[in-house]
């Protein structure tokens, strides 16, 4: 029998400017992303869809999940390969690109550039290679329909 996860959210609007959605500018986008025992996210839609710069939006979160998951996954396997990953930095890049009347839109691609440090220079082939391998792993990768690319840099700890 197959196992099951869940996992329950809850999105709280908080743009009602006080008439609600009477008009499409009479309302604000910002809302709280919220779960059991965490510190709520604040987030809105992109600023180009009226949205607050300071706050996450869906799509800067969708690409820290994917981004997320491929370090979670990396670091799993660079463990059980016996490589060791001192440090690990991901400058993620997601592209949304819009439909031609420009109201609907998708995430078509993701690059994944994670930073690594590793302790010895004998591990630096085995550490790029597994990026290669968290593809078939990561829950996320293989929930979604856009291409994920791996750009990695790997470095060797100064002594």
């Amino acid at each position: 029998m197959a196992t099951t996860h869940t996992y329950d959210v809850t999105v709280e609007w908080t743009g009602n400017l006080g008439t609600g959605t009477e008009s499409y500018r009479s309302y604000g986008n910002d809302h709280e992303v919220l779960a059991d025992g965490k510190a709520g996210i604040a987030a809105s839609s992109d600023p180009a869809f009226r949205g607050d710069p300071a706050r996450w939006n869906p799509e800067e979160l969708l690409v820290a999940s994917v981004a997320q998951c491929h370090m979670l996954w990396y670091l799993h396997l660079c463990a059980e390969a016996g490589v060791t990953v001192t440090d690990y930095e991901d400058h993620a890049h997601g592209v949304m690109t819009m439909d031609e009347i420009g109201r609907g839109g998708q995430i078509t691609e993701v690059t994944l550039r994670p930073e690594v440090t590793v302790t010895d220079a004998s591990m630096t082939e085995q550490a790029h290679a597994l990026h290669g391998d968290v593809a078939a792993l990561c829950f996320i990768a293989r929930s979604v329909n856009f291409p994920i690319t791996h750009a990695p840099v790997i470095r060797v700890q100064e002594s």
